[in-house]
C-alpha cells in the first residue's frame, strides 16, 4: 500500500491511501488500527505532503560506491550515523531555502526507511520485520557549516533540508531498486542499492543496539555518487520508481532588512 498524507481544499491535512489516480481518505493510526471513511479524492485534487511526521531522522553518511568491486571486504567498526530534526522535513514540490549567506547546498537522493514496531536489540534476520515501508528522502547537506572536527549537525539541520515523499510504500523489496535524481531533468544519480557500504539490514540491526527505534522514525539509509551543489533555481527530482518522484525547486533565503 501507498500511504500518503495531504491537503485538500481548506487547510486540514488528512490521511489516506494512494490506489492508481484516487486517495482514499483514512482515520487512525497507520502503525496500529486504522480503516477507511469512505472519501476518495482524485489526486489531481490533492497536495500531497510528507508522508509522516517523522518521531526522529536518522541519517547515515558516505554509503554508497560506485561498483560492487569497491565494497571494502571489512565494513566499518562504527558507523557513521548522524540526527537531522524533524523541522527540517517537507515534502514534494515545497522549497528547499538555501540559508543565508551561502550560495550553493548539496542534494543527496536516498531509500528512506520508515519503522513500524519498537524495535531493541533485533538481529539481521528478524529487522525486516519492523520495517513499516519506504519512502523517498533527500538528505540535503550545506557542507560549509561542517564542523573542521568532522560534525556534520548543523550543515545538515536547517529548516527544508529534509524533503520526504510522495507516499509511503509498504510492499517494497529495497533490494530490487534503484535511488535516481535528475537536476533540472538531468541525470545525476542512479545506483541501486546493492552498491551500499553498510546494508539495510546491518545498518538497522546495528542502531538498535544503541537505540530503541519506535514507529515513525525515518532512517535515510544513504546517497549514490553523483551528489553534487546546486543553487537558486534549481530543481532536484528524486525518485525511486516503485515509491514515487520527490520533486523540490532551491530558492535562496529572504534577507531581512536590518533595523538600526
Amino acid at each position: 500500500m501507498k500511504f500518503a498524507r495531504f491537503k485538500v481544499k481548506d487547510s486540514s491535512i488528512y490521511k489516506g491511501v494512494l490506489i492508481e489516480d484516487k486517495v482514499k481518505e483514512i482515520k487512525g493510526n497507520i502503525f496500529g488500527d486504522w480503516e477507511f471513511t469512505g472519501k476518495e479524492f482524485s489526486v489531481n485534487e490533492v497536495k500531497l505532503l510528507a508522508p509522516l511526521e517523522p518521531n526522529q531522522i536518522i541519517g547515515i553518511g558516505a554509503n554508497y560506491v560506485t561498483k560492487i568491486a569497491d565494497i571494502p571486504s571489512v565494513l566499518p567498526e562504527i558507523p557513521v550515523f548522524f540526527f537531522k530534526p524533524v523541522s527540517s522535513v517537507i515534502g514534494p514540490e515545497e522549497d528547499i531555502v538555501i540559508p543565508e549567506g551561502i550560495q550553493q547546498v548539496k542534494f543527496e537522493s536516498e531509500l528512506a526507511v520508515v519503522i513500524g514496531k519498537e524495535a531493541k536489540n533485533v538481529s539481521e534476520s528478524e529487522i525486516l520485520d519492523y520495517v513499516f515501508g519506504y519512502t523517498v528522502g533527500n538528505d540535503v547537506t550545506a557542507p560549509q557549516f561542517f564542523h573542521q572536527d568532522g560534525h556534520w549537525t548543523i550543515g545538515k539541520s536547517f529548516d527544508t533540508f529534509t524533503p520526504l515523499g510522495p507516499v509511503i510504500e509498504t510492499e517494497l523489496d529495497p533490494f530490487a531498486v534503484k535511488v535516481e535524481a535528475r537536476l533540472n531533468d538531468m541525470e545525476k544519480q542512479n545506483s541501486e542499492t546493492d552498491l551500499m557500504i553498510i546494508p539495510i539490514r546491518k545498518m538497522l540491526s546495528y542502531l538498535t543496539k544503541v537505540m530503541t527505534l519506535k514507529p515513525g522514525d525515518v532512517i535515510l539509509t544513504g546517497s549514490p555518487v553523483g551528489a553534487e551543489l546546486v543553487g537558486e533555481g534549481d530543481v532536484i527530482n528524486c525518485e525511486i520508481k516503485e515509491i514515487g518522484s520527490l520533486r523540490n525547486t532551491f530558492i535562496a533565503a529572504k534577507v531581512e532588512a536590518k533595523t538600526r
